[in-house]
């Protein structure tokens, strides 16, 4: 064996071994630094591979409207159809929702808490949303039993529902039994249940319970008119693990309730218009990548490139499995 043949040529991996291993690096760095090694990670970032699960929820909390917004639509765009896994937080348009289900058809996972989702938009695209598993849709309070309903009578395959609600959120509403009863009749799958703080009845409750059978976790934590102790779901649901009604801590303090998401941190500025930037194409040195960013006449025209065609079927590759 040569010398030269005991390197392993990292820059030689197939897109879809990069893109194993890209994902377990942090957003930023796969945004900003790995397209800067060489022409073959930069290929392989821009494509699909790397994009089929894509979590920018913790990034969306701090991030301006409309870098969350396009840093999206383009990640969106990168997973060429294949995207399987979505988690992102405080979506503000009907078009977001719209342009997600518009290529959502391998999605399996949406996680969307805090996004101002509404009943009539949920009714509209819930249809393109069939592949969905597990859905997030807490402290979501523009959607109803409606909108949950939709869901239910499209989503065949659902098993696992988030819907908790901010204490504050249920303050002065009478009763959400609409959500539970949608639920009971659309959603017989579930195994995973999360309602915490829901203003939901012990009549409604038993109506989940009987209709779906197959549950093995509920949280019900701030639920307080279910009148249902720890001895009855031990007796008649012998496998199903429960938390709540009761609140045994400060829930809504350890979970960031009060988090101000109206203030823009520079790290966040820097991402989204480092990244809106890139065109995906070729590998280029340092200097010319601060050129990119300190130009803001570069930094429109190479977005521009990007809409206009810098995507995976320039690579030619094939369909990811």
């Amino acid at each position: 064996m040569e010398e030269g043949d005991e390197y392993r040529r990292w820059d030689e991996l197939i897109p879809d071994a990069l893109g194993l291993i890209f994902r377990n690096l942090p957003l930023q760095e796969m945004l900003t630094m790995v397209p800067r090694v060489c022409k073959s990670w930069s290929r392989a970032v821009s494509g699909p591979y790397c994009w089929q699960e894509i979590n920018i929820e913790e990034w969306s909390t701090r991030c301006r409207p409309d870098h969350l917004d396009r840093m999206l639509q383009m990640l969106i765009m990168r997973s060429c159809g294949s995207l399987r896994k979505l988690c992102v937080s405080g979506l503000h348009k009907d078009t977001n929702f719209s342009f997600l289900a518009d290529h959502a058809g391998s999605l399996q996972t949406l996680r969307i808490p805090r996004s101002d989702i509404s009943d009539s938009i949920v009714e509209q695209i819930a249809g393109r949303l069939s592949t969905v598993t597990f859905l997030d849709v807490s402290y979501c309070t523009k959607i109803s039993g409606r909108a949950l309903e939709a869901i239910g009578n499209h989503c065949k395959l659902l098993v696992g529902l988030c819907r908790n609600m901010h204490p504050l959120d249920a303050e002065g509403l009478e009763a959400q039994d609409d959500e539970a009863y949608a639920i009971a009749t659309t959603m017989p799958k579930l195994k995973r249940l999360e309602i915490a703080y829901h203003l939901v009845s012990t009549e409604s409750l038993l109506q989940i319970l009987s209709s779906c059978t197959n549950l093995e976790f509920m949280d019900l934590r701030g639920c307080w008119n279910v009148n249902l102790d720890d001895k009855f779901f031990k007796e008649k649901f012998q496998k199903l693990t429960v938390l709540g009604p009761l609140v045994v801590e400060d829930y809504y303090e350890t979970n960031d309730w009060e988090e101000d998401c109206s203030e823009y941190s520079d790290d966040s500025d820097y991402l989204a218009w480092g990244f809106l930037a890139g065109d995906g194409g070729d590998y280029d040195d340092d200097e010319s990548y601060e050129e990119m960013w300190d130009d803001e006449g570069r930094l429109e025209e190479l977005e521009l490139r990007f809409y206009e065609g810098a995507d995976a079927g320039l690579y030619g590759w094939p369909p990811s499995p």
